[in-house]
């Protein structure tokens, strides 16, 4: 039999599988890079990048739940200068595909730091709309069409590498913001993004958390997010990076099915460090046994 195919392109990009790391839960691979190889990864997903150092939220800021976490990091980072720095030369010297996850409060932030990277050598620019826009009070952009369609079209005229937009699952229909991404521009979408929780304190009757309110993450939202990236990739044309408590091959394989090009592993990292690796391997294994060719035959395949 020939070698199984497992690449797969988003926005002419080619990854060598679609495996790659769901940001803000690899840092920017140094951490892991002693218990994952990162060559076997299709892509390297980053943690947010701001135009600026963020401190992030007080402290405590994540919380168990069940079958998931609830965290309210804040997008902690040191800034794109930092970032560019220290963390792309370090992603260099792999061989796999680089995504800059970038955030922002204000649209002029976003488009700071993707006019910034223009010159740098990443492969993809995932935008994480779930920011709060201070200039509209506070609500994330990712929660309004039109905020959505606007701020995709603005950073399209600014960005030399295809961006993906990251949509929040915080939404009543979440093809109405698939459809906003694509109408703005966007090369390419991932969802889902924390679902809003909170969690309390009986015994302090305190929350749990500084921030009260936390982004919901691992197992426990799988279900959601198979939903809507099935949802979101039978609305648009567009490829669609699919997460949400992926931690096995076989969840993986599920959010392919759905219409998923390539998939991010996120919590999971937390719990058991070699996931990613373990999912690139488990999916060469059930295509060999299943006799699929090529990635590409399952992409969608269940309608």
């Amino acid at each position: 039999m020939s070698r199984i195919d497992t690449s797969v392109n988003i926005a002419g990009v080619v990854l060598k599988n679609p495996v790659m790391t769901a940001s803000g839960t690899f840092g920017s691979g140094e951490e892991y890079s002693e218990f994952v190889d990162l060559n076997k990864l299709g892509a390297v997903v980053t943690k947010g990048v701001a135009n600026v150092p963020w401190p992030g939220n007080p402290t405590p800021r994540v919380a168990e739940t069940s079958s998931g976490m609830l965290n309210a990091i804040g997008l902690q980072n040191p800034g794109m200068e930092v970032f560019i720095k220290r963390d792309i030369p370090f992603l260099k010297k792999f061989d796999t595909k680089i995504i800059v996850n970038v955030c922002g409060r204000s649209e002029e932030d976003y488009c700071q730091v993707v006019e910034r990277l223009a010159d740098e050598d990443v492969d993809l620019l995932e935008i994480n709309i779930s920011c709060p826009n201070v200039k509209e009070g506070g609500i994330a952009f990712g929660q309004d069409p039109k905020a959505v369609e606007h701020i995709t079209s603005e950073l399209k005229k600014r960005a030399r590498q295809p961006i993906i937009m990251k949509l929040s699952p915080n939404v009543t229909d979440i093809t109405v913001m698939a459809k906003a991404a694509e109408a703005g521009g966007a090369d390419a979408l991932s969802l889902i993004n924390t679902l809003t929780g909170m969690k309390i304190d009986i015994h302090k009757r305190a929350f749990a958390l500084a921030n009260r309110t936390g982004g919901l993450s691992g197992p426990a939202i799988k279900p959601v997010a198979v939903r809507m990236v099935y949802q979101a990739a039978n609305a648009v044309k567009l490829p669609v990076i699919g997460m949400g408590g992926i931690a096995t091959a076989e969840d993986a394989i599920e959010f392919i099915l759905a219409g998923a090009t390539g998939v991010s592993v996120g919590t999971a990292n937390f719990f058991n460090p070699t996931a990613t690796e373990e999912v690139v391997s488990g999916i060469e294994a059930y295509m060999e046994k299943y006799g699929v060719d090529k990635i590409t035959d399952l992409i969608g395949a269940v309608r």
